[in-house]
């Protein structure tokens, strides 16, 4: 009777926790434990942010999809950065409102944010970026979504447009189940690495983990300095020249990934320089810890319908390059145009967007 008792607490609670998640404003939630989570990489050990953790609740939010096609057609990039920027904030605020109420019943419970906070245990931590955990792997166990060849996790309902964050405790919870593979819609298109400018996601090499027993695969990501210098808006021109990101900065983008690392300085010194941002986020990585979403075009092109997926590169592709009028006014123009804009600017200012050969 004491067992049946037990067991009817548990699954009480584990509905109640994935209740909660959707009622706060979720359109998805999972449960992953340390058995779902075994085998895994150190990023889903979940004792690294609460000793004796034994479960984790993992939830998805969505951005607006009315605002990603402004956005690739450069019309409109402060309403997406916005609501970027809050429903990240909410999915925190998610994740902190869940562990006090975990704690209100005598659990352990740590919050884990969406995003940029990073483990400081190694000597390069900054240009390491390890989560604290991976709230991708746990996202992918506990049936969230699948893994698209960029890494990003993918929904039937939203494509990658999401945003994931979770909360980790010491209670027991029933862990939830990955999805069916065979109903994975990624294709391996590939229009995720088309839209990247910086070649984070390698095109051919892929890499498998095991969770619990269970297998999931994506494409081999390269160096997070790459994803840094373009999607942290330090520069932004595609190879071709015909398109950029946000980032009015041209700056070229190194082949390998070594030479990210000699690129950075000069690059995060001339952002610093150029006019400041109103909005944004806070981060910590560079000085003056202001950033802007400027990219982000992997996570915003991928839709469950590929004749989307096509028609947003092809938005993005065809909507010219950023300049950066004196008073921080970013617009579009053609890629002749820009060049043209920039040769017409006093040398000082123009080595703020790009190299310029000594006179």
């Amino acid at each position: 009777m004491e067992e049946q008792t037990e067991k009817s607490k548990i699954e009480e609670l584990t509905e109640e926790l994935k209740e909660m998640a959707l009622t706060l404003g979720a359109f998805k939630v999972g449960i992953a434990t340390t058995e779902t989570l075994a085998g895994g990489p150190p990023s889903v050990d979940l004792t690294y942010v609460l000793p004796g953790a034994r479960s984790a609740v993992v939830f998805a939010l969505a951005f607006d999809q009315n605002l990603i096609e402004p956005y690739f057609r450069k019309e409109d990039h402060k309403s997406l950065d916005t609501n970027k920027v809050r429903t990240t904030t909410l999915a925190n605020g998610i994740a902190l409102e869940m562990a006090g109420f975990l704690q209100q019943y005598g659990y352990k419970a740590a919050p884990q944010l969406a995003n940029f906070v990073y483990r400081q245990d190694s000597e390069n931590w900054l240009l390491d970026m390890h989560p604290p955990i991976s709230h991708r792997y746990l996202a992918v166990r506990s049936g969230i979504g699948y893994f698209g060849y960029s890494g990003n996790i993918i929904t039937k309902e939203y494509g990658s447009a999401i945003v994931l964050a979770s909360v980790v405790t010491d209670a027991e919870l029933i862990p939830t189940e990955p999805l069916p593979e065979e109903d994975n819609y990624c294709d391996e298109c590939k229009i995720c690495l088309a839209v990247c400018s910086s070649g984070y996601v390698d095109p051919l090499e892929k890499v498998t983990v095991n969770l619990g027993g269970k297998e999931f695969t994506y494409g081999k990501r390269r160096s997070n300095s790459r994803c840094f210098l373009v999607c942290g808006g330090l520069t932004g021109l595609n190879a071709s020249g015909k398109w950029s990101t946000w980032s009015p900065a041209r700056f070229e983008i190194p082949k390998k990934d070594e030479d990210f690392i000699v690129a950075l300085p000069s690059t995060i010194e001339a952002y610093l320089k150029r006019p400041k941002i109103k909005g944004g986020f806070f981060i910590c990585l560079i000085p003056g810890n202001r950033m802007e979403y400027t990219c982000s075009n992997c996570h915003f092109v991928c839709h469950p319908d590929k004749e989307v997926r096509k028609a947003r590169y092809r938005m993005l592709s065809e909507s010219g390059v950023i300049i950066q009028e004196p008073d921080g006014t970013c617009r579009a123009v053609s890629p002749e145009e820009a060049k043209e804009f920039l040769k017409a600017m006093p040398s000082e200012r123009r080595k703020l967007y790009e190299s310029v050969p000594e006179e």
